[in-house]
């Protein structure tokens, strides 16, 4: 009886593949698909520097 089964169930499982191949189909859709990507990427670098910050890293550059 147990080398029985591994064969009913090959069958079985052929069987529920082919019953169930029919079912489904696979379609294109009417409308073109639209995907929106709202992003937003913004970069800003303020670089700012008083007189004196400006001197006394003009007078020190190897330390900058």
């Amino acid at each position: 009886m147990s080398n029985t089964r591994p064969i009913i169930l090959t069958r079985l499982g052929i069987g529920l593949s082919l019953a169930l191949g029919g079912c489904i189909t696979v379609k294109a859709p009417d409308k073109p698909i639209v995907i929106e990507l709202n992003v937003n990427i913004k970069q800003e670098v303020i670089y700012r520097l008083s007189g004196d910050a400006a001197q006394t890293i003009d007078k020190n550059a190897e330390i900058f």
